[in-house]
């Protein structure tokens, strides 16, 4: 028997899937065993992934620790490993820049087996139909109707896309990290929503605001948050929710949206990388991401699942109707060192948004670990 390990995040989304390619990839490799252990995101985040890589072979990661696996060599670079006519295609035939973003210095280090970005979300039971613009989203959120998460990290990831969409993303150039006239507009549009937010807001993630907003009628929108597909599907357990565009807050319409989502990277520590990669090929194929991946739940990168009639069919449109936003992400720099500055940015956004900061003073403080990040490695903050 040839075992494999891997590791991936506990939500259905980010191990169902995996678990169904394991039985269906043994049902054609009987010699092969991979199974999965669950962790949940802030337990992946705690240990470095150069640990977890002794410890696992595959690994389903978040592109920015790509730079974290270029420093200490961590993950198999997946290019030059037999795959790369797969990975040209794949390069052309995944959402928005989700392949682009574990592509870093000429290597490959995960597959885009999952896509993400912050879009928006509404009750098509509750509302008409959602907000285009900014403006509309501050008329909605005067009437109580507007709900976000903003915890730290979602708040920075807020702060990020409002930045970009105006066409003012954080960290263009190494030099500096935001104009101050730019950072003023985000922060002012982010403080005339988050004003009318309750207290658990500042705490919640997308999780927690997609259950509220499907469990009671007290929401009826979400501007900016990560998309979950499974809360638009028929067989959500409570109210079916719809994913549309982001709102604009500039001329340039819903771009600018920080890029999330998951690739599935190879251990350099793994004995059998053969066996390894063809499983990683094999579920990042068309056939799979728009079969059997979304079937089980999951999110997929590929755009033969984004451009599928039965998919999104079954989602209220998800796909479709977040494409434009997808195809216009911003992608976050992935030098290692990035991912401290966004813990530390993060406590700052929110508690500013809590109206417990100057906004003047908060956006030095930015510049200031933008600076510290580029020359050293910021240690992390962990729940």
């Amino acid at each position: 028997m040839i075992t494999l390990k891997g590791m991936t995040w506990d939500h259905p989304r980010g191990y169902a899937p995996l678990e169904k390619a394991s039985e269906l990839y043994r049902e054609r490799h009987p010699e092969v065993e991979i199974s999965w252990t669950r962790r949940s995101l802030q337990a992946f985040a705690d240990r470095p992934l150069s640990l977890m890589t002794k410890e696992y072979d595959l690994l389903i990661i978040d592109h920015p620790h790509v730079g974290e696996a270029e420093r200490d060599q961590s993950l198999l670079p997946l290019n030059g490993q037999g795959y790369d006519d797969m990975l040209e295609e794949f390069s052309r035939r995944t959402v928005g820049p989700s392949y682009a973003s574990y592509d870093y210095h000429g290597s490959v280090w995960a597959l885009p087996v999952d896509a993400a970005a912050q879009v928006a979300c509404w009750r098509p039971d509750l509302l008409d139909a959602p907000p285009r613009t900014w403006d509309e989203v501050v008329a909605l959120a005067e009437k109580g109707q507007v709900t976000m998460p903003l915890k730290p990290i979602d708040a920075m990831a807020s702060f990020c896309t409002l930045s970009a969409n105006i066409g003012h993303p954080v960290a263009r150039d190494e030099g500096r990290l935001l104009d101050m006239d730019a950072g003023r507009e985000v922060f002012k549009a982010l403080l005339a929503v988050a004003r009318h937010m309750e207290e658990q807001c500042f705490s919640n993630n997308p999780i927690e605001v997609l259950e509220r907003m499907s469990r009671t009628t007290q929401f009826a929108y979400c501007p900016l948050l990560y998309g979950y597909n499974s809360y638009s599907r028929e067989d959500a357990p409570n109210a079916r929710i719809a994913f549309n565009d982001i709102p604009a807050l500039g001329d340039n319409g819903p771009c600018g949206s920080m890029i999330g989502g998951a690739g599935i990277a190879v251990s350099s520590s793994c004995e059998r990388s053969d066996v390894a990669l063809d499983f990683a090929f094999f579920i990042m194929s068309g056939e799979a991401q728009s079969g059997f991946y979304f079937d089980a739940q999951g999110q997929p990168g590929h755009l033969d699942a984004w451009e599928s009639d039965r998919t999104n069919r079954l989602s209220l449109d998800f796909f479709r109707n977040t494409r434009k936003t997808m195809d216009t992400c911003w992608l976050r720099p992935r030098y290692d060192g990035f991912l401290g500055f966004m813990d530390k940015a993060g406590n700052l956004v929110n508690a500013t948004l809590r109206g417990q900061g100057d906004v003047d003073e908060t956006l030095k403080q930015l510049e200031e670990l933008y600076q510290a990040s580029r020359g050293t490695r910021l240690d992390r903050d962990y729940d």
